[in-house]
């Protein structure tokens, strides 16, 4: 392993390594590792203090060391000098339970066991925004419906099309690039991939992303719902299941409805029986419900679920079919954790085939128009509170995410909610002075 580093440092003219994980809210933490000290890393790890995080952890706890993973290994091509490197958390010899990447790792082999090889591409949609972060950065992109908009994408040409000509070195094998319903906001696609794979390339997208945006003056923000009348950002989920050779698309079957399998259908189950508690996981912060549970917005939809139903191919249900053989997830959102997201979807997927679990009746309704027919589907949570007590509730979910996690999880997540509720809002203010 760590042979295997030095060599790639010495070939790329690598100098530094920066030796990487995702804490329990998405934060993404590193330690700036000299090439010549990465052979002592590679097999020990950098130590940092996990409580010093968004982990379980208190100030006694020992060394967390952040083992690095060198099949992950990025050369940062805004910095060819540096290289990103996704790590596995260790103390005292045993991996982290509660750490993101971890949980990943062990339902990817649980996923395995059943003969199962979850595959994923995620859409990231984001806004380009002022330095302060207070406003759209491009003052011409007003439009009522902005979805596609040519000469808004042109006009960030410069950031949009860098970003991209990086993946296209990576090999990520992106395919395309757009200004999306709001102003200011903007996807960009790239192949899918085995789960960590995603998640790995997922989470490496948003700090290069953010980057080139500091780079160019902006701020790039996957903030859900950063402002009010707008369309709020997601990053939806497409997933298919593969025979372990991944040649074998195990969902596909055109004999059946949509093209879905049976064993499929089961896998869609499982996410439709644990949606609620999925919620808090895919919508993670205060700010998530804020989209799920918006108003219509000034294009005209929020393009964000906030009911429990799956269709074909219609973009107003939680999961719709667009093709044979897989899925699309759109309950996720910006600030859903890169790792967490693809674990707790095969997590519920994973319980779903292993009771073969029915997703229930398809609706093929505009959901924005007649969702109020709809009387027998479950509604998604109002806010993060609800979400986190949907989750408690579910104890399967809980035990297959892992019980050290969900706990770690659940605490933090009560303390964030905690802290938002003990915050005085100018609406407060506003609407009581006088009462």
């Amino acid at each position: 392993m760590a042979a295997d580093l030095e060599s790639y440092a010495k070939a790329k003219g690598i100098k530094y390594f920066m030796v990487s994980y995702t804490d329990l809210f998405g934060g993404q933490r590193a330690k700036l590792v000299p090439a010549q000290a990465i052979n002592d890393m590679a097999v020990e790890g950098a130590g940092f203090a996990g409580f010093a995080t968004w982990l379980d952890l208190t100030a006694a706890h020992p060394d967390m060391m952040a083992v690095p993973d060198p099949a992950s290994v990025i050369q940062l091509p805004w910095k060819p000098e540096v290289a990103w490197l996704a790590s596995n958390c260790v103390m005292e010899g045993a991996p982290v339970e509660q750490a993101p990447r971890n949980v990943l790792r062990r339902l990817v082999d649980e996923a395995a066991k059943e003969g199962l090889r979850v595959k994923t591409g995620v859409e990231p949609e984001f806004f380009l925004l002022t330095p302060e972060g207070d406003k759209v950065s491009d003052p011409y992109d007003t439009a009522e419906k902005p979805c596609y908009d040519q000469q808004a994408v042109m006009r960030r040409y410069d950031v949009i099309s860098e970003v991209c000509d990086y993946m296209l070195a990576l090999g990520w094998e992106a395919y395309q690039n757009d200004h999306e319903d709001a102003c200011g906001q903007f996807e960009m696609n790239w192949k899918y991939d085995d789960a960590l794979q995603t998640a790995d390339k997922h989470s490496f997208f948003k700090f290069m992303m953010k980057s080139v945006a500091e780079k160019h003056g902006l701020r790039a923000s996957f903030m859900p719902k950063p402002f009010k009348g707008l369309t709020g950002s997601g990053c939806h989920a497409h997933i298919s299941v593969w025979d372990l050779d991944g040649k074998t698309n195990a969902f596909s079957d055109d004999s059946k409805e949509l093209g879905l399998s049976d064993r499929g259908r089961t896998f869609l189950g499982g996410i439709m029986t644990h949606a609620s508690a999925l919620a808090a996981i895919c919508n993670p912060t205060v700010n998530s419900y804020k989209r799920i549970n918006a108003p219509r917005t000034t294009s005209g939809a929020t393009w964000a679920p906030n009911t429990v139903t799956w269709t074909g191919n219609n973009r107003t249900h939680m999961v719709r079919v667009p093709g044979p053989g897989r899925f699309e997830l759109r309950l996720p959102d910006g600030a859903a954790n890169p790792y967490l997201l693809q674990a707790v979807i095969i997590a519920a997927g994973l319980d779903g085939v292993r009771r073969k679990a029915d997703p229930g009746r398809r609706h093929d309704i505009d959901m924005y128009t007649q969702g109020h027919t709809v009387t027998n589907a479950p509604k998604l949570p109002l806010n993060l509170l609800d979400a986190l007590r949907d989750y408690d509730k579910d104890e399967t979910l809980k035990a297959l995410m892992g019980t050290s996690f969900s706990n770690a999880y659940l605490k933090l997540k009560r303390q964030e909610w905690d802290s938002y509720t003990a915050h005085f809002s100018r609406w407060e203010h506003d609407n009581t002075i006088d009462i």
